[in-house]
């Protein structure tokens, strides 16, 4: 492996782990949106900066672009804030109207400077090698290494020192406030770590994949767990995946690298969609089937309760009164009978002695309006729930 090989993997790994630290704060007060917002407005920062200083090395460039950043949240708060459009509009009326404004000055007044839009949005790790900083006439590595790098190591310490006013203003702004933490205060904080994070990548991996590292692990972190620790260990874990895997992904079919990488995140993302143990779409579907047969169980019992008279308790009655077919009715009878809550005596269905301490306890707590309780209440009578 080069020289040059190694140093791309770096760069997309540490942009990878600086993209998913801000990226579960977003995801969890969902604003996912603002990251594409700011990765696409910071464009109007840099060439504001670039007219300012006629340098595109200049640090003032990243300055600017973060502070365009900032005003992008600004200028979506405020639209928001007067409730006449919700935050998604507010977010699609800002961030394309500040693209546009920089492609604008761009196509106007830098047409000679290497500036170009596809650069901006698509990026090229390939080329990050070859952007050295060097100190005299010691070659120090790729500048982008250098920047997401200290950008990195601000973003684990910030994370450290403020990680509880973070968790608590995330989830219960208004206990926050109670405790002095002030959540404005760490909202734009997030904001502008989120936009110097954006503002450190983009150069080298391009807008579309800063906003796919932001969010893609951490959706599917959410996905998988409910500790945030944890959720921020497995965003960090499926970042990394995809940029050493996305970069030889494209060394092996000679394609883009920051296409690869959102390739491999987008595989990920549908792998844990479908396949997550709790709020996976197989195991909602699953729920979702377990949860229909107790329903219909529950029925089928409280009627059994209900109706004494032999004609009621037939199996054909009990077909024709639910409108159920005779798949459905074999599955209920054989689901009660499994869990020893009737008996058949063909044709006839009998509630046991368990069956009716189990109506008792549904009966009671839903006259009572606390079905809620019929839930738990299941896990004591049910053996096989569907």
């Amino acid at each position: 492996m080069s020289l040059p090989q190694i140093e791309i993997q770096l760069i997309a790994a540490l942009v990878a782990i600086a993209c998913a630290i801000p990226g579960v704060f977003l995801v969890l007060r969902k604003m996912s949106l603002i990251s594409d917002a700011i990765s696409h407005s910071i464009l109007l920062g840099i060439v504001l900066g670039f007219f300012i200083t006629q340098d595109l090395s200049s640090p003032f460039l990243i300055l600017m672009a973060t502070l365009a950043g900032v005003l992008t949240v600004v200028l979506v708060e405020a639209i928001q804030n007067t409730k006449l459009v919700k935050e998604d509009t507010a977010i699609g009326l800002v961030f394309p109207a500040m693209f546009s404004i920089g492609i604008i000055l761009i196509s106007k007044n830098a047409s000679d400077v290497h500036l170009d839009v596809d650069a901006v949005l698509l990026g090229e790790l390939a080329f990050a090698p070859f952007n050295r900083w060097y100190l005299g006439t010691l070659d120090m590595g790729p500048k982008a290494l250098w920047i997401i790098g200290c950008i990195l190591i601000l973003l684990v310490i910030l994370l450290i020192l403020f990680f509880k006013e973070l968790k608590l203003s995330t989830f219960d702004p208004g206990l926050s406030a109670a405790l002095g933490f002030s959540p404005v205060l760490m909202h734009y904080g997030l904001m502008t770590v989120s936009s110097v994070t954006i503002v450190g990548a983009f150069d080298a991996v391009g807008a579309i994949l800063v906003v796919a590292l932001m969010i893609v692990p951490a959706a599917a972190a959410y996905l998988l767990t409910t500790d945030l620790k944890k959720m921020l260990g497995l965003s960090i874990f499926f970042g990394l995946f995809s940029a050493i895997a996305g970069y030889w992904m494209a060394n092996l079919l000679n394609a883009s690298i920051s296409g690869s990488m959102v390739t491999v995140l987008g595989i990920i993302f549908l792998m844990v969609y479908l396949f997550a143990p709790n709020k996976g779409l197989l195991a909602n579907m699953t729920r979702a089937h377990k949860q229909k047969n107790e329903v219909m169980l529950l029925t089928f019992l409280l009627h059994l309760h209900q109706h004494t008279e032999p004609e009621e308790r037939s199996v054909q009655h009990l077909n024709y009164h639910f409108k159920w077919n005779h798949k459905q009715a074999k599955k209920i009878i054989k689901l009660a009978e499994d869990n020893g809550l009737i008996h058949v005596r063909h044709p006839i269905v009998n509630l046991t002695e368990k069956g009716k301490k189990f109506n008792e306890e549904a009966l009671r707590f839903i006259l009572n309006n606390q079905s809620e309780k019929v839930e738990n209440m299941k896990k004591d009578f049910l053996l096989f729930r569907g």
